[in-house]
């Protein structure tokens, strides 16, 4: 298991369920960039999370904890530019 990657899905799922408005702009409308990081960051963060580590090169850096952390920053970069 690695704890960081899923405690960070494991925020993402939470925060998302009990406040959906983290993924709308100020003017109410969706921001599909910041969801779409921010479900990148939740997917490799259960899948590096749960202990899996897939054979495939590809699959493997794109489920790593780094890709879970580069989501992330996307996600804020994003969130901070709207």
């Amino acid at each position: 298991m690695h704890l960081p990657s899923l405690a960070v899905a494991m925020l993402i799922m939470l925060a998302g369920s009990l406040y959906p408005l983290l993924f709308t702009r100020a003017d109410a409308r969706v921001d599909h960039g910041l969801a779409m990081a921010l479900f990148m960051a939740m997917s490799a963060g259960f899948v590096r999370g749960v202990g899996f580590i897939p054979a495939a090169p590809l699959w493997r850096w794109l489920f790593s904890g780094w890709a879970c952390l580069l989501a992330l920053l996307v996600a804020a970069t994003l969130k901070f530019l709207h």
